[in-house]
């Protein structure tokens, strides 16, 4: 009963809260969402001064999930990752791939009457998201400390470099630089030389924790009706990942050392070549798999039990050694016989695609995770969000999959809801 009244008197108290709000009533809508539930996100605003990659990353999420996103742009150029290259019928890829779902509007928020529309529009907002040079957006008046006293139900999340503090925080961060200081380039590469992840791995990192931050917080604020600041450092988003390295290395242990594509401290796994000069990529995991791929893969069971290889430590040990067997092994064989082996012994094995082969990957085409969105540049393909169906069945909802907006075209709507007009 005390459960039940709890649950009751929370429900209340986000009713009230929500009636109080003055949500800008822009209709939900999706093209992959009939016979749905609503998106969880729906009637969510979300206001973003944002560019390059961990915002827009972190609000396409929150997009995805039903919120309606005001991306704030700089007139005429906007942001820009709008201009990182022109692969996808003119648009640049890194845009195209965090930007879909949003509404833009073009302001220039060092002039005083640009400032205040979008001052009027956090009257509204649910929260502000930002990704600005560091300590620009305190200069505008757009800190939470500034804005609470007003919008005390706002959430306020900041994405820097290093964070809104400490000796760092004015220091400049790009994706690469970040890498580097977490000591992800220490863990990459072959040895010869550093070698950066192949992604923004960092922005991403901190796109995530920033999305994780703002549905957490969503949820505390429809207990106690207040917002609260999100403070999220792009370093300590990468070094949160790179918990297993740094572990390794614990009391000045030895960290571990680069690899290539294959793993630093497990072995075998990785890439090998084959005998049509092709690479499967394997694992193995435990003694159980040692001893399967041994007999069933390289059909020499004595291996199982060899004392250079009785162990993973010893097998990394002597990885030089079991390589030159593998290899030999698998040099009769085609890439496709090879797996056949893997896949008959049960040992885990993958393709080495290229991003033509994902295009076309048998899973996802099985799956239907393909769709398409709307772009100034005409229509383009897109993968579903991980996690939404277009099943109504299942009980899901679907997931928000919209134009990709050019620079300021919304600004006429949104200055209209906002009784403004120019």
């Amino acid at each position: 009963m005390r459960l039940f009244l709890s649950l009751a008197q929370r429900r209340l108290s986000s009713a009230v809260y929500l009636s109080t709000r003055c949500i800008l009533p822009r209709p939900y809508s999706s093209v992959s969402n009939h016979g749905h539930r609503e998106a969880p996100l729906a009637g969510i605003t979300v206001v973003s001064l944002e560019q390059a990659i961990a915002a827009p990353f972190c609000t396409r999420q929150l997009a995805d999930l039903g919120a309606r996103i005001i991306k704030v742009e700089r007139p005429g150029v906007g942001d820009f990752a709008r201009n990182y290259d022109t692969r996808v019928n003119g648009i640049a890829s890194h845009f195209m791939w965090t930007n879909r779902s949003k509404e833009s509007l073009a302001l220039d928020l060092k002039n005083d009457k640009d400032h205040a529309v979008l001052m009027k529009l956090l009257e509204r907002a649910d929260v502000l998201v930002q990704n600005l040079a560091p300590g620009a957006s305190a200069r505008l008046g757009l800190s939470h400390d500034a804005l609470k006293l007003n919008h005390p139900s706002l959430i306020v999340c900041d994405i820097s470099g290093y964070g809104q503090d400490g000796p760092y925080r004015d220091k400049k961060a790009y994706d690469l630089l970040i890498q580097s200081e977490a000591g992800m380039l220490s863990v990459t590469g072959t040895g010869k030389e550093p070698v950066k992840v192949g992604i923004s791995i960092a922005d991403i990192a901190a796109g995530m924790y920033a999305y994780s931050n703002i549905l957490s917080a969503l949820l505390q604020r429809g207990k106690d009706g207040q917002g609260c600041q999100i403070d999220i450092s792009m370093l300590e988003s990468m070094v949160e990942w790179m918990g297993f390295p740094m572990y390794y290395s614990y009391d000045n242990a030895p960290g571990p050392m680069p690899a290539g594509a294959s793993h630093a401290s497990i072995y075998p796994y990785g890439p090998f070549e084959t005998g049509d000069g092709q690479s499967v990529m394997l694992g193995i995991q435990n003694e159980r798999e040692w001893a399967n791929f041994c007999s069933g893969v390289l059909s020499q069971p004595e291996l199982a039990t060899d004392p250079r290889f009785s162990s993973n430590s010893l097998r990394v040990q002597n990885r030089d050694t079991l390589k030159e067997i593998i290899c030999g092994a698998f040099s009769v064989l085609t890439a496709e016989e090879t797996i056949a082996r893997l896949e008959g012994a049960s040992i885990a094995n993958a393709n080495v695609n290229d991003m033509h082969d994902v295009w076309g990957h048998a899973q996802l085409q099985a799956r239907d995770r393909w769709t398409e969105i709307q772009t100034p540049a005409g229509v383009v393909p897109a993968l579903l969000p991980p996690g939404s169906t277009k099943v109504a069945e299942k009980g899901g909802y679907g997931a928000r999959m919209e134009r990709v907006p050019g620079v300021g075209e919304h600004n006429e709507a949104i200055l209209a809801e906002l009784d403004l007009f120019r």
